[in-house]
């Protein structure tokens, strides 16, 4: 309590800069925690898979259809994934497109569980680099007090230049250490999320190979005129 109430004194008293910089930095940690948890962890969950079910028997069947209406009405990525693999197929755009279609959903959703969580490492190194540069000025402005003041002076001033070099540097591991504790949690409940649905998404790339022939294997449409106009169709 006590040094929480010396901090309180070095910022609406004694007014110093770098505690002010230091809060700037914790408060955009902050609400860059709070937002990344509550969309890694409320608006996204481990078990894609799970999804897959109502998916594989209608793709192994050929029913598209069904499968672009389903995915359609779902909002996870993987139901994104599905439709966008789904609707190449439906094209027939053949392996290579599929996949390239796939991959472009898959791109933004990794994407999305990376943003913004990079920032908490630099955040926590930045209050923590401007709390040890407030102790550097912070004693550098103490010894120079000190030199030009009275005998009577010298033991108040120092003593205060400490005292704020000190605030400094402790606010600035206050705000550096949960950052970066943050930072690695996120990290890795970000790569777990991404793992997961790269898995899900092989899994219906290869349904969607192999169980509905892609189209630079399978028809090729031939039209020639018949004698009286009429067309013949040839598979081959």
């Amino acid at each position: 309590m006590e040094f929480l109430g010396n901090l309180v004194h070095a910022f609406f008293e004694e007014g110093a800069l770098w505690l002010w910089i230091i809060l700037a930095v914790q408060l955009a940690s902050v609400a860059i925690m709070v937002e990344r948890i509550v969309y890694l962890y409320s608006k996204n969950k481990i078990g894609s898979k799970k999804d897959l079910v109502k998916y594989e028997n209608a793709i192994r069947t050929g029913r598209l259809e069904d499968v672009k209406r389903d995915a359609e009405k779902g909002d996870s990525p993987i139901d994104q994934v599905v439709l966008a693999g789904t609707v190449a197929a439906m094209n027939w755009g053949g392996k290579d497109e599929i996949r390239g279609k796939m991959d472009e959903v898959l791109l933004e959703v990794n994407s999305k569980y990376e943003n913004r969580t990079g920032f908490l490492a630099m955040l926590a190194n930045v209050a923590t680099l401007v709390g040890l540069l407030g102790t550097v000025t912070g004693m550098i402005r103490s010894f120079a007090a000190v030199s030009s003041a009275s005998p009577v002076e010298k033991a108040a001033l120092l003593s205060a230049g400490i005292s704020e070099a000190m605030n400094a540097t402790a606010y600035g591991l206050i705000a550096a250490i949960p950052a970066l504790i943050m930072y690695a949690v996120l990290s890795n409940r970000g790569t777990k999320l991404a793992e997961d649905v790269n898995h899900s998404a092989l899994k219906v790339f290869n349904w969607l190979s192999y169980a509905y022939e892609p189209a630079d294997r399978a028809i090729d449409l031939n039209v020639t005129k018949k004698k009286g106009g009429a067309a013949q169709v040839h598979l081959q």
